[in-house]
């Protein structure tokens, strides 16, 4: 791994890290506090792939909810609306793999946000 690792970059949900970085993918450790949730989105240049190492809570793909706890993955390709939110009372935590062609985080258009981010 070409090991990359960035500080930790806050955000009002919790907190991510950046863990390696290439031309060809980007991986994150992303950590979501109890009660909080990401906001509802899509990319247009990169596919997501989520792998939940810690705690519990619900993915939203496209309008349909879906529990999930430690141990599932999700696939979310490029467009696909989607957000995770953590119902549970200790943090939840996952890694994300982002392939495509451009990770900035410009490429994250907000449908909705509980913390008024949309442009």
């Amino acid at each position: 791994m070409t090991s990359k690792q960035t500080n930790n970059s806050i955000r009002p949900w919790g907190r991510y890290f950046v863990l390696d970085e290439t031309p060809l993918y980007k991986i994150k450790r992303i950590e979501v506090e109890p009660k909080s949730r990401l906001s509802y989105q899509f990319h247009k240049n990169r596919s997501e792939t989520w792998i939940i190492i810690q705690g519990e809570g619900i993915v939203t793909l496209e309008g349909n909810n879906q529990k999930i706890i430690q141990g599932d993955i999700i696939t979310i390709p490029k467009t696909l609306k989607h957000r995770i939110e953590n119902t549970g009372n200790s943090k939840l935590i996952f890694i994300e793999v982002q392939t495509g062609k451009y990770f900035g985080e410009d490429d994250i258009i907000r449908v909705e946000d509980d913390y008024n981010r949309i442009k």
